[in-house]
Formats: structure tokens, C-alpha cells, sequence
């Protein structure tokens, strides 16, 4: 599970169902990028943080680094 971004997600109070809205996507397919049962790319990656006014780094910088190994 990418648990920095459901405990981003959550302390910005949003649902899945807003990041879903906010991203343009379904909220199952929201689902999956959280619970990593659907590959995430950078440029999605790169909207949700926008979305939660971080930097994707912040927040998939692991999640990212241990797809490289």
C-alpha cells in the first residue's frame, strides 16, 4: 500500500472519491494507485501531489525508487 499517499490524502481530509473527481479518473482506479494494485506513473504522480499541494517526491519517491531495482 502507498500509505504516504493515503495519509497524505487523509490528512487533507479528501476522499477517494475527490482525488478520483480532482484527478479525472474512477475512484477504483484511484483505489488501485493507492493500494498498489495498479502501476503508477510519473505523470499521474506528478497530478496527485499537485492535487495535495505537494511535491511528488514527497510523496512516491520510494514507491518509485524501488520499481528502478
Amino acid at each position: 500500500m502507498n500509505l504516504k499517499l493515503k495519509q497524505a490524502r487523509q490528512k487533507k481530509g479528501y476522499t477517494t472519491t475527490y482525488m478520483a473527481q480532482e484527478l479525472g479518473i474512477s475512484k477504483p482506479f484511484y483505489s488501485q494507485l493507492e493500494n498498489d494494485r495498479r502501476t503508477l506513473s510519473y505523470k499521474m504522480a506528478i497530478k496527485i501531489a499537485d492535487v495535495l499541494k505537494t511535491k511528488p517526491d514527497k510523496l512516491f519517491y520510494d514507491y518509485f525508487k524501488e520499481r528502478i531495482k
